[in-house]
């Protein structure tokens, strides 16, 4: 699956911090694709156990942290635990079956 970022049109170049939670029933192999994200920000990709994530050349994989988790099964239960880790979600997103998912990243 790749995962294209940018930031939202009002936004040059976005330049916080991200924490994505990558889960998938089955292992995945999730690609990243990205524009006008600045380098050096940390940006944390968790994934479910036996997926990997993999950068363009060039990216911003450097400054980015990966690490396998065990998240909770019910999407339910995802949400109340994201919010209760990070104090905040900005956005959920359930796909059945993709090969390509765009998320704007922003204010």
């Amino acid at each position: 699956v790749t995962l294209h970022l940018n930031p939202i049109s009002s936004v040059h170049i976005h330049q916080k911090p991200l924490v994505f939670l990558l889960n998938s029933p089955l292992p995945l192999v999730w690609k990243l694709k990205t524009e006008r994200l600045a380098p050096g920000v940390r940006r944390v990709f968790f994934v479910s156990l036996g997926s990997v994530i993999r950068f363009e050349k060039g990216n911003f994989s450097l400054s980015a942290e990966k690490e396998e988790k065990v998240f909770p099964e019910k999407n339910e239960h995802l949400l109340q635990w994201a919010q209760k880790e990070y104090g905040a979600v900005t956005s959920f997103t359930e796909l059945k079956i993709s090969r390509n998912i765009y998320i704007k990243v922003g204010e």
